[in-house]
């Protein structure tokens, strides 16, 4: 079997040395194990993500020398595929419509947490519509904007107690899901865990390469792929890159970006080989590089 991994940046802004480190992970793992790497961008949220971000990360990483196989494949493009995928488990009964808001959830958690037994009110979401009956759910799906929760319960018993996910160094994890978690939003009818999972499937993924930050979603990913009937991928969770402060790069801490490197001279071959560290280095600047010289930066990164 070909091996085959994918990098999968979000276009909600531009990319910044902490991806660029995410990115290189992926591409380093490809040529170790002469496997393929695709990009995929995950632009399926409209209400953040933007065609001229998409354009520039494009940009930036044939900058950085990333290399991947085809053209870049676009969530945005597979909606349909998304939409199956929720039939499915709407035909199964292991998903319902959720009609609360954000305000409504948070005063019924408050609720629950000032109740004698606020232990019982570990949960993000409290199924405050999961015992709606389907005359109920039907009438209000009529009148209401709603989202598709997945049962998790139910989902549970369906999979089976020993279902579990699989690292790369062999060691298996128990799947444990808490939380009914949304798999269809409101605005734009899909969520980022079932999408990530039909679209792992349909690219033939065997090997997810992704940042330390998202390995609680595995558990999630890992059930939606046994309901689907999907095959299964190895993961492989590397660390994360850290600031000066030790926090990690993010969009909105305002990281360093590839393109404000490129627009102070750096070398992408001075970066690469800055990155090429496991574990990997601090990145030695607060995030948005405040009170940092470009001077500083390039005797760093600069020409040689």
């Amino acid at each position: 079997m070909s091996l085959r991994t994918r990098f999968a940046p979000s276009p909600t802004g531009l990319l910044h040395v902490g991806n660029a480190w995410s990115a290189l992970q992926c591409q380093a793992w490809a040529e170790q194990q002469h496997a393929e790497l695709i990009l995929r961008i995950e632009d399926i949220d409209h209400t953040r993500c933007r065609a001229e971000f998409a354009a520039a990360m494009i940009e930036d990483l044939h900058w950085l020398g990333l290399r991947w196989q085809g053209e870049a494949i676009y969530q945005s493009r597979r909606r349909q595929a998304y939409r199956q995928a929720l039939h499915q488990l709407r035909a199964m009964d292991v998903i319902y419509p959720c009609f609360c808001t954000r305000k409504q959830i948070r005063g019924e958690i408050a609720r629950m947490a000032s109740a004698p037994h606020a232990e019982d009110a570990v949960m993000a979401y409290p199924g405050t519509c999961r015992s709606l009956t389907p005359g109920d759910q039907q009438q209000r799906m009529q009148q209401q904007p709603f989202a598709w929760r997945l049962d998790t319960a139910k989902a549970m018993r369906t999979a089976g107690e020993r279902l579990t996910w699989r690292e790369s160094s062999g060691q298996m994890h128990r799947v444990r899901v808490d939380d009914d978690i949304v798999i269809g939003r409101k605005d734009i009818g899909v969520s980022y865990h079932l999408a990530v999972v039909v679209d792992d499937a349909a690219q033939s993924i065997t090997h997810i390469i992704r940042g330390r930050d998202l390995a609680a979603s595995t558990a999630i990913h890992r059930l939606l792929q046994q309901m689907l009937g999907l095959p299964e991928p190895v993961y492989i969770h590397h660390p994360l890159l850290l600031d000066a402060k030790g926090k990690r790069l993010a969009k909105r801490n305002h990281a360093t970006t590839l393109s404000s490197l490129r627009r102070m001279g750096v070398q992408a071959s001075r970066l690469r080989e800055f990155l090429a560290c496991d574990p990997p280095p601090c990145w030695p600047f607060d995030q948005a590089g405040e009170g940092v010289p470009e001077e500083t930066i390039l005797r760093m990164l600069g020409k040689r």
